[in-house]
């Protein structure tokens, strides 16, 4: 069954949490007790409906405060696919949470409350959107019963976002305009009978008819080497495998292969999922590959067809968004975790601070990023890395920075 990956993005109130409980509560996806639990909260509140957004927000300081602060990953499913949804926070100051639910998701829906419109917070999230390279781009226009379900106030922000799209770096982004209840149900999974101007599908409709072969990147075969397969046992002792994922396009036995950084060659002569041997893999799975020849072949390194190099360079430019306490400065030193290869780095310098509430103004001026800064920067790596840019093949156009003093992850990275 296809997974597709979701990200919402709203800012405070605009309903997020109650949209996607909503969904729950629309595909029989909550259980007994957890429906019980809502209901319970909701007439606790004085509440004479079921307040939907108690079945995504976890944290204590969530549900007393009525704001999304951690990502939250919600897993649900239908007759036709299954969906993992990243609850990401729409406050400024939790940026970088929205980043992390938003990096590796291929649908992005963005919530707008009727009532106000587009605001700073929604053009940074578009931006956002725009940078991670999200092919398909929902604008739930969310609260329409708050405005006697106008098809004009609907209208009215359809066109403020199309204008923010004609000045989006990316551009083969599809947005798609849903006016929806989420409170009530409106347009979400069945179609809405206040708003019969609207021609649209609903939101969930959208989602299960959207083209997991549209919405992921057709890019070049990259396979990072995890581990290397040597059984213990008599009957495999010339048994030589490479276990890793790949990322991109797919693999074939016969294929001509290099390896880097070591720049041998050979075939791919078997390629194994558990007891089972296949002729092709896929992008997206984890297989064991084999080779014709025996050559060196070690963790972190990295197997790509001959007639598909990636870039291998020591120096590089990268969008990073900042997540440590510590500010990001040129001259300091972080390992970089590119898939499963580290790196020692050094930050040569810090180019421009971009604005994304002003779509990515991007100012000269920038002495350091601190925690939420998105910014561009130069650095250098003491081995090359073998690399792909970001908008090409972003698993393999992606990296974190982590603090060698304390091994935390201090900021991603998207080069390019």
């Amino acid at each position: 069954m296809d997974v597709l990956k979701i990200a919402t993005a709203g800012s405070v109130d605009d309903g997020k949490s109650t949209l996607i409980g909503r969904l729950l509560y629309d595909t029989k996806s909550l259980t007994d007790d957890k429906l019980e639990a809502i209901a319970q909260n909701s007439k606790k509140k004085g509440y004479d409906y079921l307040d939907f957004s108690l079945a995504t927000d976890g944290l204590v300081a969530e549900r007393e405060q009525g704001i999304t602060i951690d990502v939250a990953h919600i897993y649900f499913s239908t007759a036709k696919r299954s969906y993992i949804i990243a609850d990401t926070p729409g406050h400024v100051e939790y940026t970088r949470n929205m980043v992390t639910g938003a990096s590796t998701s291929q649908v992005a829906i963005v919530l707008i409350d009727a009532r106000k419109g587009v605001i700073e917070q929604t053009k940074r999230h578009f931006f956002i959107n725009n940078l991670l390279r999200i092919k398909d781009v929902i604008v739930a226009v969310n609260k329409m019963d708050l405005v006697d379900f106008d098809e004009s106030n609907f209208t009215k922000i359809k066109l403020d976002m199309l204008s923010l799209q004609e000045n989006a770096v990316y551009k083969d982004q599809k947005i798609t305009f849903i006016p929806i209840s989420a409170l009530n149900g409106d347009n979400v999974v069945e179609k809405s009978e206040n708003m019969l101007w609207y021609q649209g599908t609903s939101l969930l409709d959208h989602l299960e008819n959207t083209s997991i072969e549209d919405v992921k990147d057709v890019t070049q075969t990259r396979f990072q080497v995890q581990t290397v397969i040597r059984p213990k046992k008599a009957e495999y002792h010339d048994f030589r495998g490479y276990a890793g994922k790949i990322k991109g396009g797919d693999f074939s036995v016969g294929d001509e292969i290099i390896v880097l950084p070591g720049n041998t060659s050979s075939t791919i002569k078997e390629i194994h999922f558990f007891d089972q041997t296949f002729e092709k893999a896929v992008n997206g799975t984890s297989v064991t590959l084999t080779l014709v020849d025996d050559i060196d072949v070690s963790r972190g390194d990295v197997i790509v067809k001959a007639n598909e190099l990636p870039r291998s360079e020591k120096n590089l430019t990268a969008t990073v968004c900042w997540m440590d306490k510590t500010p990001l400065q040129a001259g300091k030193k972080y390992k970089v975790q590119h898939g499963v290869h580290k790196v020692v780095s050094k930050i040569t310098a810090i180019k421009t601070l971009i604005q994304p509430e002003e779509l990515g103004t991007k100012h000269d001026v920038a002495e350091a990023l601190k925690m939420n800064d998105i910014g561009e920067i130069t650095f250098k790596v003491n081995k090359e890395l073998h690399f792909d840019n970001y908008a090409e093949n972003k698993e393999n156009g992606a990296f974190i920075f982590i603090d060698p003093q304390t091994n935390t992850t201090a900021g991603v990275g998207f080069i390019g």
